[in-house]
């Protein structure tokens, strides 16, 4: 029986078909606006990717913040908020209490986001039945490389490989992975470990690509993976290698390459008798009493 995370997983290339289809007008953050982003968990890793994106694209300063972290005493000139349930309590808060323009993208338009941002972008067709993030995830990074302008045709038959291909065992069986990225794909990087953690408890650990020989090697060894989302630091690959562990480097897109990290991660759930519909001690959304 096909679990919901599974079908969610399988189900993206064509949740991003359709984001690229529907990239909304005057609602995104518009070039040349000071932009700063925010969300929890996933949500905060996906939009560190989109504002390294949105910087090198040129389209304006772009801070990424996890919600709970935004700074009180900053200006912008646009706050966008990520929240697949739209309930998040930090989320809100920092909708509530600012002023100007904002934006959310969600899941669910039942939600108190609805009211508590000035313009929101539903994306009901990526929500998930699942606990843990996927589909929705990259779903709304679709939707905003799309909206930076970028043709994701290649990211998207990436993505179709991602899901169809055989896993490598020994990403399945590695004692530890840590995964690595370079500028937008440091996000993804963090991404990736997160879905390790929730969905099969794994040791997992997320670097920039050229922080990993300052200290976090020395973790590196048999029965260990390294894993890159893009391209790798020249030399990197053969100091990994030299330590005994295994380096892992694909052609694919980072955000499909994330989709095969999805696929592991659900794999190494079912081999410790684990659900990854139900990751332990999480919930769809973090709602803080009073």
């Amino acid at each position: 029986m096909t679990t919901h995370t599974e079908a969610e997983i399988a189900s993206q290339p064509d949740c991003w078909r359709r984001a690229v289809d529907n990239v909304p007008s005057g609602v995104l953050p518009e070039p040349g606006e000071r932009v700063a982003v925010v969300g929890c968990g996933t949500s905060w890793f996906v939009a560190m990717a989109y504002a390294a994106l949105r910087e090198a694209a040129g389209q304006g300063e772009t801070d990424a913040f996890a919600a709970s972290e935004m700074p009180a005493g900053r200006r912008y000139d646009h706050v966008l908020a990520l929240t697949r349930s739209g309930t998040t309590t930090e989320v809100l808060d920092v909708l509530r209490r600012l002023g100007g323009r904002t934006t959310a993208i969600t899941a669910d338009p039942r939600t108190p986001v609805m009211r508590a941002a000035g313009r929101v972008v539903v994306l009901d067709y990526a929500d998930e039945r699942s606990v843990v993030q996927t589909r929705f995830a990259t779903t709304q990074l679709a939707l905003l490389r799309a909206s930076l302008g970028e043709d994701l045709t290649q990211a998207v038959a990436d993505a179709e490989r991602a899901v169809a291909a055989p896993l490598d065992t020994a990403l399945v069986e590695a004692e530890q992975i840590t995964f690595l990225g370079s500028g937008w794909s440091v996000g993804l990087a963090h991404e990736a470990a997160l879905k390790m953690r929730e969905a099969s408890r794994s040791w997992t650990e997320a670097y920039p690509a050229m922080e990993y020989r300052h200290g976090p090697i020395s973790i590196a060894g048999p029965g260990r993976v390294t894993w890159m989302f893009g391209q790798a630091p020249e030399g990197l690959r053969e100091q990994v290698e030299a330590t005994g562990g295994a380096f892992r480097q694909s052609g694919l897109d980072p955000m499909a390459e994330l989709v095969t990290a999805q696929r592991v991660s659900v794999a190494r759930a079912f081999a410790k008798g684990l659900d990854p519909d139900e990751p332990l001690h999480l919930t769809r959304s973090v709602i803080l009493s009073a």
